[in-house]
């Protein structure tokens, strides 16, 4: 083999794997683009549903706070009948 075959094979070589590299390169950005964005609607996915979830616990609140006031002795009455059927039931285990 010559030199300047030598030469033209390893350019050859040399340019093949900078396609490849190029393509790779390409592909990853590609990817972490895809990643990133995937990321950004989950975290606000989270966002929203952390939102929702106080705002139901909130009115759930306000509903169990409402029914209290309007109705003291049946709130006292079921809040003792809850604690003793978990106090039977915490015996029991």
């Amino acid at each position: 083999m010559s030199k300047s075959n030598d030469h033209a094979t390893t350019d050859r070589f040399s340019e093949s794997a900078h396609e490849s590299v190029d393509q790779i390169a390409k592909s990853a950005g590609r990817a972490e683009e895809r990643i990133r964005h995937e990321a950004e609607d989950a975290k606000d996915y989270v966002k929203d549903a952390k939102q929702k979830t106080k705002q139901r616990s909130d009115e759930a609140m306000n509903t169990v706070s409402l029914f209290v006031q309007e109705n003291p002795l049946i709130s006292l009455g079921i809040a003792f009948a809850a604690g003793s059927l978990l106090s039977a039931l915490k015996r029991r285990s």
